[in-house]
């Protein structure tokens, strides 16, 4: 099952795959919907918290998205995996089978 379908893949019921990618300027605020852009950073404090931040790179500006989750276990392996993908497109993390998470 690719992670994007994953029913782990949520907070209370909505579906959080892919996040809202957002850009805070001074000015503005800017986001992007999608798989776009690749995994450039991910903060988790595993163990303890339900959320995943991740930074990604996408037209040669920075975004963050942050995935929060009904399940925290499925969060702390949910982030391991994702750091071992950093580098990957955010469509390439999409595409990855996670079955062994079920």
């Amino acid at each position: 099952m690719n992670l994007r379908d994953h029913p782990g893949m949520n907070y209370r019921g909505v579906h959080n795959w892919p996040p809202v990618w957002t850009q805070a300027r001074k000015e503005t605020v800017k986001t992007l919907h999608g798989e776009v852009g690749v995994l450039r950073y991910l903060y988790a404090n595993n163990g303890f918290s339900d959320k995943c931040y991740l930074v990604i790179d996408h037209e040669q500006e920075r975004y963050v998205g942050c995935l929060i989750f009904s399940d925290r276990s499925f969060c702390t392996q949910l982030c391991a995996i994702l750091r071992s993908h950093i580098g990957h497109s955010i469509q390439e993390i999409g595409d990855l089978d996670i079955s062994q998470t079920l």
